[in-house]
């Protein structure tokens, strides 16, 4: 996915946590005193062993896990919708813009489905 943003060559730090360790980390650096899905933390800066770093994606299993059921998907469909919104995060994309329609398009170019 990094090279259809232009950043070639990308790393991401992926992590999969609980609904306290999110709830902590979204108050903390959002203001916002209850657990979410995903968080981003972007970077985009090389790393002293000449890596580019583009940043951090945080998901909560759990919550993702009642997402999917309300849903009606399978956890792992989940899981990949939150990955793409992190990583949009990452890449510069907000709320404000049409962040779900380059969803899709991920979606459908990286995992060849529908979201």
């Amino acid at each position: 996915m990094a090279a259809r943003y232009g950043f070639g060559q990308a790393e991401i730090a992926l992590v999969f946590t609980g609904e306290r360790a999110i709830r902590t980390l979204n108050r903390t650096f959002r203001g916002k005193d209850r657990p979410t899905d995903v968080l981003s933390f972007p970077l985009g800066r090389k790393g002293a062993d000449g890596c580019f770093y583009l940043g951090d994606i945080v998901i909560s299993v759990p919550v993702a896990a009642r997402q999917a059921r309300m849903r009606g998907h399978a956890l792992d469909r989940e899981i990949e919708i939150l990955l793409i919104h992190g990583f949009l995060h990452l890449a510069g994309h907000d709320h404000g813009d049409d962040i779900s329609a380059e969803e899709k398009a991920v979606r459908r170019e990286y995992f060849g489905k529908d979201a």
